[in-house]
């Protein structure tokens, strides 16, 4: 009985932590994707359910990497507060071992692990294709309104042009500068003094018409280059070919669910920077997920060996090993890729580490063992809040 009432007021203890620690990764690793998202609503006038249906697709992305994040913050934070209110204290008192604490917190890290599974394997690619097909599309469909003067827009492939000012009523173009590059043997400058911008067959396709300008042309083989006048000429601007292009092109590795990676690994004739990429991302569809366990495991010494004083010291602690894993995870991946070391190495190797530094810290905990390394860092902490409270001008206590 009494280990029941211990595990459902540990786990319920973990959710607000873990909410709020989500809250707050999503608002930060949000922030770069508003900027896109906004900038759609400001160029190209998109709804507002448009708006929140980029927002939800970009959202799998996001929580494959904020899940883990969140999971080893919430339990570093209920184990800090436990520890300031001395209820380890008391669990030890009334007979509980520290290894009891294990079984709610594993259960919480699993939970997470399979919502981060479930991300990583399906969400995110059903996600980053969705948003990519449903960014295209309101480019496609507002380009008019998105063209602005005295601006580079290469919104259509292989083509940038320039305007120096646009009558949006009337759709006069006024200095034109277009780099047409959509041949692959030939590279075209068009300069025209004015324009019109016409629809074409399609909401997708556009047809710019320029009057008394001049097209340079460089043969790139030749090295030669000519120049023609013109008193009329029409660009064709095409963006269903290239949207039909894009969604018959090689995946992205990221846009891949489980099958085809496995079917790419098992079908690749050459091992080249794709197949270790490939492969790469095979092994982190599994990896990411179980740094849930991996970082609760260690996030619970972490929490516990903190003094009550020093409850900001253990945060600091469990904010450097944190990155510290990050750290270990982006060099896997550099490795890996490039084929230093095998991929399996790279996307496990942080959870190994991370995951046996929470074992033998876990133990030692359990013995009521010090760990030097925090008691270390404790220190080290304490002396660098001091030395900015003195800086400061704080009083001394």
């Amino acid at each position: 009985m009494r280990n029941k009432t211990l595990n459902r007021y540990m786990f319920f203890e973990l959710i607000p932590p873990f909410i709020m620690s989500m809250a707050f990764f999503m608002f930060i690793f949000l922030m770069g994707q508003l900027l896109d998202i906004t900038n759609m609503i400001v160029n190209y006038q998109v709804s507002l359910v448009v708006f929140l249906l980029l927002l939800v697709l970009s959202l799998p992305y996001f929580l494959v990497y904020i899940i883990p994040m969140a999971t080893m913050m919430s339990v570093l934070l209920t184990f800090l507060r436990m520890s300031g209110d001395n209820e380890i204290v008391a669990l030890k008192a009334g007979g509980f071992s520290m290894y009891r604490l294990l079984p709610p917190v594993l259960f919480f890290a699993f939970i997470c692990m399979l919502i981060t599974g479930v991300m990583g394997l399906y969400g995110m690619p059903m996600g980053k294709t969705a948003y990519e097909r449903l960014a295209l599309d309101v480019a496609r469909s507002n380009f008019n309104i998105a063209l602005k003067p005295n601006t580079f827009n290469d919104a259509f492939p292989g083509v940038v042009f320039y305007v120096r000012d646009i009558d949006h009523a009337t759709r006069q173009l006024h200095d034109v500068f277009i780099e047409d590059g959509r041949q692959d043997d030939v590279s075209s400058t068009i300069v025209a003094p004015r324009g019109y911008l016409f629809d074409g067959e399609n909401p997708y396709t556009f047809t710019l018409r320029l009057y008394d300008g001049i097209v340079n042309n460089v043969q790139i083989e030749t090295r030669s280059a000519h120049a023609t006048r013109f008193n009329t000429y029409d660009i064709r601007l095409d963006l269903q070919e290239e949207a039909t292009e894009a969604r018959d092109r090689r995946k992205d590795r990221r846009e891949m669910v489980l099958s085809e990676l496995i079917e790419y690994v098992n079908e690749a004739e050459v091992k080249d920077r794709r197949y270790y990429s490939i492969l790469m991302e095979l092994h982190m569809k599994f990896s990411i997920p179980f740094a849930c366990l991996a970082l609760s495991v260690l996030a619970v010494p972490l929490g516990i060996q903190t003094l009550t004083s020093k409850r900001s010291a253990g945060l600091g602690i469990g904010l450097i090993c944190f990155l510290f894993y990050y750290l270990l995870l982006s060099a896997g991946m550099v490795l890996g890729e490039t084929g230093a070391i095998p991929p399996v190495a790279g996307m496990w190797m942080p959870n190994l580490v991370m995951g046996g530094l929470g074992i033998y810290l876990w133990v030692k905990t359990a013995n009521d063992s010090p760990v030097a390394v925090l008691e270390y860092g404790r220190g080290f902490f304490q002396r660098v809040v001091t030395v900015i409270k003195n800086r400061l001008g704080y009083p001394r206590v």
